[in-house]
């Protein structure tokens, strides 16, 4: 597994990091101002990106492979999964993730989403949304204007 880390990361303890035995080389791209929370696991298919100034929240589980397959005797006989439950997975820049939640493989979290602790992200989500639920969807828009007004302002509004 090829696992690359940005500048100005923070890992914290008892995160893992996996890669699919079957992949030929799986890739972990971390860029730089990078959260990454306590209890974190982060399972690599084929790649996992994670952009710049992403936060993730503990005991987030991204899984790009799930290390089993669907039918029952291949299971039991051991095999690994097949290449369709294999899938990359995105997270464009500014995401943030809360605690507890779940990233299905194949998925794309668009730039500045935010998802809700306890989600579990099975589809793909649109930047600049606030995702929440199990399986997540869109629950609200983030405000680009608003929150360039407030940083231009020095503070925030509760």
């Amino acid at each position: 597994m090829t696992i690359s880390i940005g500048n100005d990361c923070r890992i914290s303890g008892s995160t893992t990091f996996s890669g699919r035995v079957q992949a030929a080389n799986p890739t972990l791209s971390v860029g730089s101002n990078v959260d990454i929370g306590w209890q974190t696991t982060i399972a690599v298919g084929n790649q996992v990106i994670i952009e710049d100034n992403v936060r993730i929240a503990g005991r987030a589980f991204i899984f790009g492979y799930s290390g089993h397959p669907l039918d029952a005797k291949r299971r039991a006989n051991g095999e690994g999964d097949d290449e369709n439950q294999v899938g990359d997975i995105i997270l464009r820049k500014d995401v943030w993730l809360g605690t507890n939640v779940t990233v299905k493989s194949g998925v794309t979290i668009g730039e500045g989403t935010v998802v809700a602790a306890g989600s579990v992200v099975t589809k793909s989500l649109p930047p600049f949304v606030v995702a929440a639920g199990n399986p997540a969807i869109v629950v609200s828009q983030i405000n680009q204007q608003q929150d360039q007004n407030e940083v231009a302002e020095g503070g925030h509004h509760a």
